[in-house]
């Protein structure tokens, strides 16, 4: 397996997706609701039909928040996959704020090794496999990647984390939006920083920002599924960071049987 292949092959992918939600987020869009009541636009069905169609050619089999979510009598037997969220933050989306981004991650064993989150409105691309790191570039608007090798991109970007934040610990969360859970942890953040900067943004921009190093912890205790995650995670580990468990017991795991992930904390400092 040709881990720079594959990750050319994603990266291409996500900027052809962010070429298909800019044309509808350009436009006057319509906004459905999935059985979970959760909302629906034409951004999120042709970013996942674009995307598709460039990850099928790897033989790799695929588990995207908007594709057939199989049994797991049927996944059990992947060993590999891909796990793509085709539009994070559809919210965002709708909001027309910005804060949405493209997700693509391979994921080897349960671990998630290789990342991709683009952002379309801006063209920020992150990403990372366990081998090379983890970059950030900006890429010329409408443009797509002419480059077949990986070591041009990485030519082109900056390695993380670039570490540029406040002096003061910033812990990404909304300061106005805390359930009791996470006001409880960060309270106990307190006790040894007693100065707290807070940083917010949405979808899978909060694992960019520990990524980058412009915030120092993400604590997630709330609902989330395996596609909000995986190439956050893959980005944030292979930038020296931690994604574990709230409990402490281990890394957040994928394709498993329930696709809800546990409450996790996002960490620049690794834990064991």
């Amino acid at each position: 397996m040709n881990l720079e292949k594959l990750l050319l092959l994603a990266i291409k992918a996500s900027i052809e997706a962010g070429k298909e939600i800019l044309e509808v987020y350009d436009s006057d869009f319509a906004i459905e609701s999935k059985e979970d009541k959760s909302p629906l636009t034409a951004a999120d069905k042709q970013s996942h039909e674009v995307i598709m169609k460039w990850l099928q050619g790897s033989g790799i089999p695929i588990l995207s928040e908007e594709g057939e979510h199989l049994r797991y009598e049927e996944r059990s037997g992947w060993e590999k996959l891909w796990i793509v969220d085709p539009l994070d933050g559809t919210k965002e989306f709708i909001k027309r704020n910005g804060e949405f981004t493209v997700n693509i991650a391979l994921v080897i064993k349960q671990q998630p090794i290789l990342g991709v989150i683009y952002i379309p409105v801006t063209s920020e691309l992150y990403f990372s496999n366990k081998d090379i790191g983890a970059f950030k570039m900006i890429m010329e608007v409408g443009a797509g990647i002419q480059a077949d090798k990986l070591n041009i991109l990485i030519e082109q970007a900056k390695r993380l984390p670039l570490q540029h934040k406040s002096a003061k610990y910033t812990v990404v969360c909304s300061r106005s939006h805390l359930n009791p859970e996470t006001e409880a942890f960060v309270n106990d953040l307190k006790q040894e920083h007693p100065e707290i900067d807070y940083a917010s943004k949405g979808s899978s921009l909060k694992f960019c920002l520990i990524a980058e190093g412009k915030a120092d912890i993400y604590p997630r205790f709330a609902p989330t599924m395996e596609w909000d995650t995986a190439a956050g995670q893959a980005l944030v580990e292979a930038s020296g960071g931690s994604v574990i468990r709230h409990d402490g017991t281990g890394r957040l795991l994928y394709n498993k049987e329930n696709l809800l992930n546990p409450w996790f904390i996002v960490s620049r400092l690794v834990n064991s």
